[in-house]
């Protein structure tokens, strides 16, 4: 096998291609400026979002089951969704299902009611009501605890008239962050923020810089290929982003103790499916500016709504329904689910498959229109 890859090896290092890879490596190692934007910021804005942010946020999801179906039940029920806290409740005949569900994220609060609820309540006996919640978002998961208990306490003071004995105790689990840190649900999420931000950058950047200095006509007149300029210059900007993504994860890990409990080949792999997305939204700036100012002006218009919309910040439920709908067409939301997925929850592709296509499909259509555009400017 070593004797069939070394003639590959040697046609690759001898061809234009690695020629091409060469000089942007040491024009990258020679751009102190590129390697400060790689290492710093990415840094500190781990390190002050994972810290500062603290969002509000309304409508959350409400899983139901309900073994006893009784006017009490159905009272309990009503009571805990009769305003905006909680919405869109799913009833589930199984467990299995439910739980499913809460791991997908479909629901973010389950609630099981069991059989001998009416029977307990006519001998004046206690019944446990289990509760599990969706503890990825610790901020959300607070606000629904809390709420929680507050309607079970006035539900109780309806039913015995004063506060004890309570009839109706809620048993809560908070799960894949039982101790409710906000920074677990800020860092994976700022993870793509600073991904979106330093991979779209940095290339349009590095494009944008070439025409300045005139060498992008000089390109021009070497007998290489439009699509070998343009992988050459990816190709170490894709490696660099690699290196931002394990300081972001070794931050997340020493610093704010964000667990991992998924698959790393599937998150390298993802992530790099994300940095494309990233690198091709540079390329196509670069192809629509003219100087680095244009650029970093420019970006603000595509990155800051991409941020907003994402659920990095805030939920994606608090939003209004036609954000909510708009954000299926930003890449961003897709990798976030999928870091908050494989570190936290610690699923597969399996469940990560929709997001997973999501990434293909955004990175395959913007290189492509990417690549037209450098192509039509080149020739």
């Amino acid at each position: 096998m070593n004797s069939a890859l070394i003639p590959w090896l040697k046609k690759i290092f001898n061809s234009r291609f690695w020629a091409l890879v060469q000089k942007e490596v040491n024009q990258i190692l020679r751009n102190k400026q590129l390697i400060i934007l790689l290492i710093f910021p990415p840094t500190i804005q781990l390190l002050i979002y994972g810290y500062a942010l603290n969002p509000d946020v309304h409508n959350i999801k409400l899983g139901i089951i309900d073994y006893a179906h009784t006017k009490v039940s159905r009272e309990l029920i009503a009571a805990l969704t009769e305003n905006r806290i909680f919405s869109d409740q799913k009833y589930f005949l199984r467990e299995a299902n439910l739980a499913a569900e809460v791991e997908t994220g479909g629901v973010t609060v389950g609630l099981i009611i069991p059989p001998n609820l009416s029977r307990n309540m006519a001998q004046d006996k206690p019944t446990e009501i289990q509760v599990f919640i969706d503890g990825v978002d610790a901020n959300q998961a607070g606000i629904a605890s809390g709420y929680m208990n507050q309607i079970f306490s006035q539900f109780n003071l309806q039913l015995t008239g004063n506060l004890t004995p309570p009839l109706i105790n809620p048993q809560a689990i908070f799960l894949y962050n039982p101790g409710l840190r906000s920074s677990w649900f800020f860092v994976p999420g700022v993870l793509g923020i600073v991904l979106t931000l330093i991979s779209s950058l940095t290339s349009s950047v590095t494009v944008v810089k070439e025409k300045d200095l005139g060498t992008l006509e000089q390109l021009l007149m070497t007998p290489a290929i439009a699509w070998e300029i343009l992988l050459a210059k990816i190709t170490p900007l894709f490696v660099l982003l690699l290196g931002d993504v394990v300081l972001a994860l070794s931050i997340g890990k020493i610093v704010f103790q964000v667990p991992f409990q998924g698959n790393l080949f599937l998150f390298f792999l993802l992530s790099g499916i994300y940095l494309f997305v990233g690198i091709s939204i540079g390329i196509m700036l670069a192809t629509l500016c003219r100087t680095q100012q244009q650029v970093v002006l420019t970006s603000f218009f595509i990155n800051l709504p991409m941020i907003q919309l994402s659920g990095a910040i805030a939920p994606i439920e608090s939003m209004p329904d036609f954000f909510q709908f708009i954000s299926l067409f930003d890449p961003l939301r897709h990798y976030v689910a999928i870091t908050r997925g494989i570190l936290l929850k610690g699923v597969g592709l399996e469940v990560l498959f929709p997001h997973a296509i999501a990434l293909i499909l955004f990175a395959t259509v913007l290189m492509s229109v990417s690549v037209y555009r450098f192509r039509s400017q080149l020739s």
